[in-house]
Formats: C-alpha cells, sequence, structure tokens
C-alpha cells in the first residue's frame, strides 16, 4: 500500500523508471488510468506508458508542453488543453472505449469536453507497463529527452470507463471500482534512479 507515498524521479535519464508488474487479464476494449504528477519541466515528457510487441504506443499519457496532455491509444493521439501550470500537483484520468472511441479527460477531478479516438481498436493485453519514460520499442529504447522528472503518484488503471464521481472517488484513493492495479496495492519494480518517499 503506497497511500500518502510518491515515487521521485530525480534526473534526466534514459534507465530510470518504475515497471508495473501487473496487467489485464484480457484484451482491452475499455480503459481507464489516474495518476497524479508533479514537475517543473517545461520540455516534452512521458507519465504511463503501455506497449505491446505490435505498437509501443498502445496507450501512452504525455505531456508534450506546458498546457497540454496527449493520450494515444494504438498509436493514435488526442489532445486536451489543461490551464497554466501553477506549480501544484496535477490530477489526471483519461478513459476510453473501443465501442465509440470516446476518450474523457480529467483534469483535478473536472471533467473536460469529450473526444474521439480509435474506434473499433482493441488493446493487446499483453503489455509492458512503465511509469516515467516513453517505450519506443517493447519494454525499451527510452529516449532522456522524454524521461519524467519530479514526482508521480495515485496510479491507477481500470478495464472500465468511470464516471466523474468515481474519478474524484479515485483521486482521494479510495476507489469505488476494483482496478487492473492501484496506489493500494501496487506490484511494481524501480529499475535505476527512482526512490519512493513519503
Amino acid at each position: 500500500d503506497l497511500f500518502n507515498k510518491v515515487f521521485v524521479f530525480p534526473q534526466e535519464t534514459n534507465d530510470s523508471y518504475v515497471l508495473i508488474k501487473a496487467m489485464p487479464e484480457q484484451p482491452l476494449q475499455n480503459f481507464t488510468v489516474c495518476l497524479r504528477s508533479y514537475t517543473d519541466l517545461t520540455r516534452s515528457y512521458s507519465l504511463f506508458s503501455y506497449a505491446t510487441k505490435a505498437q509501443d504506443n498502445d496507450i501512452v499519457l504525455i505531456k508534450p508542453r506546458p498546457r497540454e496532455y496527449q493520450l494515444y491509444v494504438g498509436g493514435k493521439f488526442v489532445s486536451f488543453r489543461v490551464p497554466e501550470d501553477s506549480m501544484e500537483s496535477e490530477h489526471i484520468c483519461t478513459s476510453w472505449e473501443s465501442t465509440t472511441g470516446i476518450v474523457g479527460f480529467w483534469f483535478n477531478g473536472k471533467r473536460w469536453p469529450y473526444k474521439g479516438l480509435q474506434k473499433g481498436y482493441l488493446v493487446s493485453h499483453k503489455a509492458v507497463i512503465v511509469l516515467g519514460q516513453e517505450q519506443n520499442s517493447y519494454g525499451g529504447l527510452f529516449d532522456a529527452k522524454q524521461s519524467f522528472v519530479g514526482e508521480i503518484s495515485e496510479v491507477y488503471m481500470w478495464d472500465v470507463g468511470l464516471t466523474t464521481r468515481q474519478v474524484i472517488s479515485a483521486m482521494r484513493n479510495w476507489p469505488m471500482e476494483a482496478p487492473i492495479f492501484g496506489w493500494r496495492n501496487l506490484p511494481y519494480k524501480i529499475e535505476g534512479e527512482v526512490y519512493l518517499k513519503p
């Protein structure tokens, strides 16, 4: 249980990350990913990278610039603009459903307008899941210039979409729905220089 703890990524690197040692039991037709991050980076960086053998960008959460988040599904992406950084931690959740292609995005508990992406796509369940780096091939080929520097916490993934009420509950670390993995029970392995701090 990592309640009230954070992963600290102290510097730009191409070999430090957190490997999540859990994955879905079957291919994903729906998913929601939530996490909290805290950084003063202004360059592009990757928060969450879910790579499969067929597609290294099967699910990726990237912040290419300070006021924008991008969600990749199956190698294609949508962007969400967010308010100017106030040097506070940012909690984001994003969901996707295959039947409609609809993407949901919540920033600090507030829902942004829905967008569409990759209708009818199926995300493989045989994946390598990494925090703090972007996989440019299955399980590796990291680029230091895409690496995260700062703090990541409250990481969750579900194989269903969430409502705003459920997002707010997850934001408080009391998820209503049972996740594939979550902060209260996260199977992880640290690679390189990442620290777990209270």
